[in-house]
């Protein structure tokens, strides 16, 4: 079986480096009678949006198989747990508390703490409850105020369980996959929408951070962004604009409201009619002080131009490639946590999340039953934590390092045909299974555990 191996003197192997894994309340708890509908549940109730025809109402089931699934995550020798909260189990339609679905997540919590295990909770991972959308969901500018008021049901019932919150997880997704290309819940298509949820959503997240300090001053309060560097299909002037857009529309479209309180200078090329609506003081809000920022990287992307003088992703097509379909570039991964710092001011960072989707097979007979042989996946995190090391060689801070995803889970648009898990899930039987990947990385966190213990 191939080993993740770091040198000796790698800072991720400093007491202070915090290695974790990370799931998604609906990817992975199911309990659907327990807790209000959401937007991904009128999604996958829609034929066609799904590509396997499935839904979370059971996924894997967590909810009821959370003790093992606690002890499975310590098994692993992980610092840290990185886990969302479904605002629909928590709050019942008229905003008070659910006692029962708050209960789930203090038992969690509790578990965790118990066995020192940090735990990492994401306020909004998508799952937005259906009535909220029926609201207008964040097209409607009040449901930023009504995320802030379930930070704070939240946050005060936690209490000082959290090692760190993050506000909210990829607003890109749910701005742009949800409301532009319409391939996430709720499944529009349309750009002026989109520019204008991410607006909401990034309302919502300075809203969520001002009760978060006040009544979590000792936790880690952030955000956490998914990022990719642009690449230009050519050497063509026409590209690289592309390219350039591209990262302002899809990266910066963020980071500098977030960091800068402004938008990027492409608002100003949108047509007036595509542009978020906005009131005096929203970017003042929406910047508030990160006590870290949140980057998930999963791979590189490629832009050409259009007639129009828009741009357009080109699909890789060169192995190696994720089932996703996505190349493999460790080195982005370094392009990214070594740039930023040339632009921003930066608070400390984490990987919040990093994986792959592979072909994965439980081996039956030949010696091998039981297991799923994943070397490709040992080969990703290898190169993708060396990326790491090598971004903290030059200087930048990197805090810690969380896997994605603990076990085989709800792939959104994809359904149960993509496999991200270092655990293996057999649906049927719910059974889980270490793969090559998490024996691997069991191996690695527990030798660090080992060694700063000494």
């Amino acid at each position: 079986m191939k080993k993740i191996t770091l040198a000796e003197s790698s800072q991720l192997l400093d007491s202070r480096f915090i290695f974790g894994v990370a799931t998604a309340a609906f990817q992975i708890e199911g309990g659907a009678g327990s807790r209000l509908p959401t937007i991904w549940d009128t999604f996958c109730a829609q034929p066609g949006r799904i590509k396997d025809g499935s839904d979370g109402q059971i996924a894997c089931d967590h909810i009821h198989r959370w003790q093992d699934d606690i002890a499975l995550i310590a098994s692993l020798g992980v610092d840290a747990y990185r886990f969302s909260v479904s605002w629909a189990r928590v709050l019942h339609a008229d905003g008070s508390v659910n006692h029962e679905g708050m209960h789930f997540y203090l038992q969690l919590l509790d578990a965790l703490q118990a066995r020192n295990i940090k735990a990492f909770v994401t306020l909004y991972h998508w799952d937005l409850p259906e009535h909220i959308q029926q609201q207008g969901g964040w097209l409607n500018r009040k449901t930023a105020w009504l995320f802030q008021d379930y930070a704070d049901k939240v946050s005060r019932a936690f209490g000082d369980k959290v090692y760190s919150y993050a506000t909210l997880n990829e607003p890109f997704c749910s701005a742009y996959l949800g409301y532009e290309a319409g391939i996430h819940a709720p499944g529009v298509q349309n750009r002026r929408q989109g520019r204008q949820v991410a607006h909401h959503l990034l309302l919502a997240h300075g809203l969520a951070m001002q009760v978060l300090q006040r009544n979590c001053p000792s936790a880690q309060n952030g955000i956490v962004v998914n990022l990719s560097p642009c690449y230009p299909a050519s050497d063509s002037e026409a590209d690289k604009r592309a390219a350039a857009m591209a990262d302002a529309y899809h990266n910066h479209w963020y980071l500098k409201p977030l960091l800068q309180g402004r938008y990027p200078a492409l608002l100003d090329e949108l047509p007036e009619t595509e542009r978020p609506d906005t009131e005096p003081g929203d970017l003042a809000l929406i910047a508030q002080p990160l006590d870290y920022l949140g980057i998930n990287y999963y791979t590189r992307t490629v832009f050409e131009a259009t007639n129009s003088g828009w741009f357009r992703d080109v699909k890789p097509s060169v192995s190696p490639l994720t089932d996703m379909g996505w190349e493999i570039y460790p080195q982005g991964l370094t392009e990214i946590l070594c740039g930023l710092p040339q632009q921003y001011a930066m608070p400390p960072v984490y990987i919040t999340e990093n994986g792959a989707a592979m072909v994965d097979t439980l081996q039956v007979g030949g010696g091998l039953d039981g297991r799923v042989q994943d070397a490709e996946r040992v080969a990703y995190f290898q190169q993708h934590l060396q990326a790491v090391e090598q971004a903290m060689a030059q200087g930048v801070q990197v805090a810690g390092y969380f896997a994605w995803s603990l076990m085989d889970n709800f792939e959104w648009a994809e359904g149960y045909a993509k496999r991200f898990g270092i655990v293996y899930v057999d649906y049927p039987t719910q059974q889980r299974i270490l793969k090559d990947s998490g024996l691997a990385l069991q191996q690695l966190f527990r030798y660090k555990q080992q060694r700063t213990a000494r």
